[in-house]
């Protein structure tokens, strides 16, 4: 694999490295406030039923007696007296008749605005029957998202990375702000679903983009510098919002910036190693040319020409043409194994993700102390992930994260309902696990498939994931049948995914693979290793067996 020796000679990590690198991550600070936005803007603040037009509110104690009490003694929020139990005069004077027969709202509600002055649910009364329209608003999201890997996923093999990168920041941008000007909840939800497929867009090109500029030893590095930007963004989503509590200028506040990240995303330097396993090599010899020039490397640019590409990449070039499509991952048993196991890592991992970052009132403390408190456990949880993922492997990371987070999910369910201390901090753990869990599923997932089915792979994996997320609030309901049911179905799906990590190879420390043959090359890469190693052993003594002879 002549690439990575391309790279080393162009000044392995150079300043083009260090500036495109920094560049195509800093729009991942915002994805994850994209993402668990809703969380916010549509936060169900404490409501209960308007009473009818007619209530004398004048009187002390009026607006209460229109309103029944639950078990715990609180007001109803979606229902109301059809008259005062308790005999209040009405406007007209008249005496309200003393029943305690209800109705629903039919009158709408009032919020309680301390916290959350404006969201979509209190703008389009998205409660009581129409609470599910709320959840709908994520769902159609991550449908975007679903969507979006599919299709810039397979886009981004054929047409290139930076067109992708270029086209998802534009997309982005223009609907977060259309959604932040929605006149009504239909439109806001077609914007919201544009945007989780630019989401896709993004994600997945970046870390393609970075992964294949990047020498060996490099890999791992930057996929946990993705990872932190990623965590840090949840930060930012907290302060923002706090700061910012009406939901169409938060909205518009996280959209506007990807114009600045259209803008300058048209000065990327498209992948060689792309161009070079489509058969463009005069464009993969003019961006390798580039690339040297940046990095102060001018004499080794010089001598690249393109017989030396094609003596260099003569593997790519020849087994490397033409374009895989999705088909391939089914078709080719060596793909079809990668594709069901990682498919498998992939839903696992988005599934217990998101049914508990998506919850954050059910936690019973503050919404902005507990998306910090999230955001803050994914650092030392990443940082051990990198070390995992750097010395021990990628399998052995992915295989912990996964089952490290069932068993908090699993106990967290065993867990009496009153012990909120216990039951937040297991949660918080099994968030910070299953954070790294993502950091590792999309490094290996980049590394297992090779250059020309890479994309491809990497968007049919994101699909996996958005089925996870999209299926996971409906996991949810179960609790109305029995609270920790949720917790339980939440912590056995990663616990079983973490088995499948043994029937995948270890990356670490080979080249990303261009071709069907690297990969075959690869599972039989340890026993070749060996060989190797007992063939330079037995050359000393060969030769010291000759001197003999000669003696």
């Amino acid at each position: 694999m002549a690439f990575n020796d391309l790279l080393k000679q162009l000044g392995d990590i150079g300043r083009f490295q260090q500036i495109q690198v920094t560049l195509v991550i800093l729009p991942l600070l915002l994805m994850s406030s994209h993402n668990t936005l809703q969380n916010f803007t549509a936060a169900i603040p404490t409501h209960h039923c308007r009473p009818p037009a007619h209530a004398n509110l004048s009187e002390d104690g009026e607006l209460e007696a229109w309103l029944p009490r639950d078990r715990q003694g609180r007001p109803e929020s979606c229902l109301r007296f059809t008259s005062p139990p308790w005999g209040f005069p009405v406007a007209n004077g008249t005496e309200a008749n003393s029943t305690e027969a209800t109705e629903p709202c039919t009158d709408g509600w009032i919020y309680d605005n301390s916290t959350f002055p404006s969201t979509i649910v209190t703008e389009w009364d998205l409660v009581c029957s129409h609470r599910a329209l709320r959840q709908l608003a994520q769902s159609l999201y991550m449908v975007g998202v679903l969507l979006g890997g599919t299709i810039f996923g397979c886009l981004g093999d054929r047409l290139g990375r930076q067109k992708m990168l270029i086209l998802s920041h534009l997309q982005m941008a223009v609907s977060g702000v259309c959604a932040a000007f929605a006149p009504s909840f239909p439109i806001y939800c077609t914007f919201r679903l544009l945007s989780g497929m630019a989401a896709s867009g993004i994600v997945l090109n970046s870390v393609t983009l970075n992964l294949e500029w990047m020498p060996i030893h490099t890999r791992a590095h930057v996929g946990a510098l993705a990872g932190y930007v990623f965590s840090l963004g949840q930060f930012v989503l907290a302060g923002v919002a706090y700061a910012v509590p009406q939901w169409r200028h938060l909205q518009l506040l996280v959209s506007v910036p990807f114009f600045a990240f259209f803008i300058y995303s048209w000065f990327f330097i498209e992948s060689a190693r792309w161009y070079a396993s489509s058969g463009r090599l005069d464009l993969a010899l003019k961006a390798l040319k580039r690339v040297a020039q940046i990095n102060g490397k001018q004499d080794e640019g010089a001598k690249l020409s393109m017989e030396v590409l094609q003596s260099s990449l003569q593997k790519e070039l020849t087994l490397g043409k033409g374009q895989a499509s999705a088909i391939e991952l089914l078709r080719c048993p060596t793909l079809r194994h990668l594709f069901l196991c990682l498919s498998m890592l992939w839903f696992a991992t988005s599934f217990a993700y998101y049914g508990l970052v998506m919850d954050l009132q059910g936690f019973g403390v503050s919404i902005y102390l507990i998306q910090v408190i999230f955001g803050a456990v994914d650092l030392p949880a990443k940082l051990v992930c990198f070390l995992v993922i750097n010395h021990l492997g990628r399998r052995p990371a992915q295989l912990a994260s996964l089952l490290l987070a069932g068993i908090c999910l699993l106990v967290n369910g065993l867990i009496p309902q009153d012990q909120s201390i216990v039951r937040t901090s297991l949660a918080v753990l099994g968030k910070g696990c299953l954070a790294s869990s993502f950091n590792c599923i999309f490094l290996y997932t980049g590394e297992l498939y090779p250059t020309m089915i890479r994309q491809t792979g990497l968007g049919m994996g994101n699909t996996m994931a958005r089925v996870g997320s999209i299926i996971s609030p409906l996991v949810s309901m179960t609790a109305e049948l029995f609270p920790s049911m949720p917790l339980f179905i939440y912590g056995t799906v990663p616990v079983v995914a973490s088995i499948v990590t043994a029937f995948l190879p270890e990356t670490l420390g080979y080249p990303l693979p261009d071709t069907m043959q690297d990969m075959k090359n690869r599972r039989r890469g340890r026993p070749q290793r060996r060989q190797q190693e007992q063939q330079k052993q037995m050359v000393p003594l060969q030769a010291s067996a000759r001197e003999r002879n000669g003696l």
